[in-house]
């Protein structure tokens, strides 16, 4: 199962005891998958979903909420054979009025097509707004698998419907944007930090631990990796620096010899010859007296210096 299927199943299972939050979550439910289609003596209310557990949620929200038993029918999607297509259906007029007003989507005559954005009235309370944002991803959301990347979007057909989530996402200081995608308006979040917090406000509570639990190890990954790919880097410094340091001395040994030298650079060019591998702190402690790292790459320095002129006085 998909991470972004996992958190459907756990958000199905959630019926708040509050009616005001079950009205909210309808809301998003019936605003974003509804569609009132006419027939012959008025209209049908459908609400379709590929998933069991979301129409198995859409059907104990209706039945709790209003006790009006809806009808439920499965089919094998047009192209994916493996899938099912579950639709709920309410034919009774009277019954899809009373639940549209009740979740503010209707003023007055039932209109076919898309049903409207949700009513402000139904959001006030932070609780409801909650209800509406796991409806919303219920019914149009998906995730994608936090180990590849972080990603969550739910996808609207109606622009002030897709503003509407958004600002109500942000209300959470959540930052949600939003982009076009052929023709549908798509609600996004791709920072895994506040991917959590919106699983915290849906009340995804093992998804988010499932998430922190990827998020914790990822970080783990990427430090260990900074940390190996930096000291990578800081031992070929010292490598090329260790390997012009020498080349230097041994210049300076076969064309001028260390003789005319002066104490400290001969001893330490002598130490640096027969110790490659030792760090300016490792070289400065094997003196006598000993010196710092600073008083080592100090001497070192001067015999580079040295190194170059030789070389320039031979080219002229």
């Amino acid at each position: 199962m998909s991470f972004s299927k996992d958190v459907k199943e756990e958000l199905s299972t959630q019926i708040s005891q509050a009616r005001h939050c079950r009205l909210a979550e309808l809301s998003a439910i019936l605003s974003y998958d509804g569609k009132l289609i006419p027939v012959k003596h008025g209209y049908y209310l459908r609400l379709q979903t590929e998933s069991l557990v979301v129409a198995r949620k859409y059907f104990t929200l209706i039945k709790k909420t209003f006790n009006i038993n809806i009808e439920i029918s499965i089919k094998i999607h047009s192209y994916h054979k493996e899938n099912r297509i579950y639709s709920l259906i309410l034919r009774d007029t009277d019954s899809i009025i009373r639940i549209l007003q009740a979740t503010k989507l209707i003023d007055g005559e039932l209109k076919d097509g898309d049903i409207g954005k949700a009513n402000q009235l139904i959001i006030q309370n932070a609780c409801c707004k909650r209800a509406f944002i796991r409806g919303a991803y219920l019914s149009s959301g998906s995730m994608s698998n936090p180990k590849k990347t972080y990603h969550f979007e739910i996808v609207l057909s109606d622009y002030d419907k897709a503003v509407q989530l958004q600002e109500m996402i942000q209300t959470f200081s959540i930052d949600a944007k939003i982009i076009i995608r052929k023709k549908y308006y798509v609600v996004y979040i791709k920072e895994g930090s506040q991917i959590v917090d919106l699983l915290n406000v849906m009340e995804a509570h093992v998804a988010l631990m499932n998430l922190e639990n990827v998020r914790i190890l990822k970080e783990m990954r990427n430090s260990i990796n900074r940390q190996v790919n930096c000291e990578a880097a800081n031992i070929s410094k010292t490598v090329e620096a260790a390997s012009k340091q020498i080349d230097d001395i041994i210049y300076i040994r076969d064309n001028y010899g260390f003789g005319e030298l002066a104490e400290g650079l001969e001893e330490i060019a002598l130490l640096r010859i027969q110790h490659p591998e030792a760090s300016l702190k490792e070289l400065g402690a094997m003196l006598i007296p000993p010196i710092g790292k600073s008083g080592v790459n100090h001497r070192l320095r001067k015999l580079s210096m040295i190194a170059d002129h030789l070389r320039e006085n031979k080219e002229e």
